[in-house]
């Protein structure tokens, strides 16, 4: 999947040591797991799919969501980061973009969801302009929005 100069490729052995390599501001780390740990993760949870995000043939970012259905009867998107250095360019609006472009094409998704902590100023402009609502769902911590399709 790629749209302009970003695209997303699954987690493989040439580009998940890069994954791990990226970084976020420090006001950012209380919100988000590490890369390295979501790719475990994804090793022991197989309906999870990891993607590192490239911006002009670098990885610049990672996401991650789930291939079944959970909470809410939807997708949940579980990860996306950019890093710090390549963050406020649109490459995080884009390539969530195409992960749910491939969601719904690949898993027939007509509902999808993520949850964040409300502080997250930067989670909450990304998913609101992408069409995602509140629809007062809470889970923990987090707050969870939800876009239909």
């Amino acid at each position: 999947m790629n749209s302009n100069s970003v695209k997303i490729v699954e987690v493989n052995k040439e580009n998940w040591y890069d994954c791990c390599q990226l970084e976020i501001s420090e006001d950012q780390k209380a919100f988000i797991e590490s890369n390295a740990i979501s790719i475990a993760q994804s090793k022991f949870e197989p309906s999870l799919r990891p993607f590192a995000i490239y911006y002009e043939d670098k990885v610049v970012g990672f996401l991650m969501y789930n291939t079944m259905p959970e909470e809410l009867d939807a997708y949940w998107i579980y990860r996306i980061m950019v890093d710090k250095s390549y963050q406020g360019k649109g490459i995080g609006k884009e390539a969530t973009a195409l992960m749910i472009e491939g969601m719904v094409e690949t898993l027939a998704a007509d509902k999808i969801v993520v949850g964040y902590h409300p502080e997250n100023k930067g989670a909450h402009h990304l998913y609101t302009s992408l069409g995602f609502v509140d629809q007062g769902d809470r889970f923990g911590r987090e707050m969870a929005v939800v876009k239909n399709f």
